[in-house]
């Protein structure tokens, strides 16, 4: 008899497991659109209204074609928040991917730890060879009704050289005052920084813990993804301007390590940018 329910007892517990496994491997090939608008005090006159399709993370996963045709025409600019790819990702994959972001706008994107993982030199070559501008601690002016917006992408400290980033690029004197957006791959790069010279830092990397256990745990250990893990955050800027740098947090649209996903959902994010009224 004790036997007969532990036998249950163990059968019940993997079908559980089987159930629970198979939730969280659909999870993982699912994603969510999330259309914001995004109020920036400095923001020139000439980009109210500016459209950015913002993506990270996107790994293995292969993009909808069906983005195109829902979002060609309305966006002004697509930033690609790193790990464009990873090591073992077929390159076509890769190639596809950037052809349909390419189609929808100007492409602007940095590196995350994983696009250095891979066939970085091929990958980079895919990257510039679809027309998409790869930042490498570079600034570049966006320019839109005769107004200029600073857009400044850092670079992940590369696998087995340099381990610090680099020092943010300075903007010309003759921009100055301009409104800038940070893009970087891994939010952790803002507890190095003493100030944030931005308006607004899209950043990714944590995949929102990716899965979502129970007493807070979660894979990243650093304190740091405690506090700044998904989502919208302010930062203060200390730089006397008495504004308060906008953080946004993608979960990302792809998975590391194990495509499965728990208690937080894929992401693409289609941000409005405001001035202040």
């Amino acid at each position: 008899m004790v036997t007969a329910w532990m036998t249950a007892i163990a059968a019940a517990a993997v079908l559980a497991l089987c159930i629970f496994g198979s939730i969280m491997l659909a999870a993982a090939f699912k994603h969510r659109i999330i259309a914001e608008e995004i109020v920036l005090d400095a923001l020139p006159p000439g980009f109210d209204g500016f459209r950015i399709l913002f993506i990270t993370d996107i790994h293995r996963r292969r993009l909808p074609k069906a983005l195109q045709a829902s979002l060609g025409g309305e966006i002004d600019a697509v930033f690609l928040g790193g790990d464009i790819t990873e090591k073992g990702n077929p390159l076509s994959r890769l190639s596809d991917n950037m052809k349909l972001l390419c189609s929808i706008a100007p492409v602007y994107a940095v590196h995350g730890n994983h696009d250095y993982k891979a066939k970085v030199l091929l990958v980079d070559n895919i990257i510039r060879g679809s027309g998409a501008r790869l930042l490498m601690d570079e600034n570049v002016f966006l320019e839109r009704k005769g107004h200029k917006l600073l857009l400044t992408g850092v670079d992940f400290p590369r696998q087995g050289g340099r381990k610090k980033y680099a020092p943010l690029p300075l903007a010309p004197l003759s921009a100055v005052p301009y409104c800038r957006i940070i893009l970087v791959h891994d939010p952790l790069w803002l507890s190095k920084q003493s100030s944030v010279p931005a308006e607004l830092v899209l950043a990714g990397h944590t995949h929102g813990g990716q899965v979502i256990l129970p007493f807070g745990l979660q894979m990243h250990t650093d304190p740091f993804y405690r506090t700044y893990n998904a989502g919208k955050y302010s930062i203060p800027r200390e730089d006397g301007t008495g504004a308060d740098a906008k953080l946004l947090i993608s979960r990302g649209f792809g998975t590391a390590h194990l495509p499965i996903r728990w208690r937080s959902p894929a992401e693409i994010h289609v941000l409005t940018l405001r001035t202040l009224k």
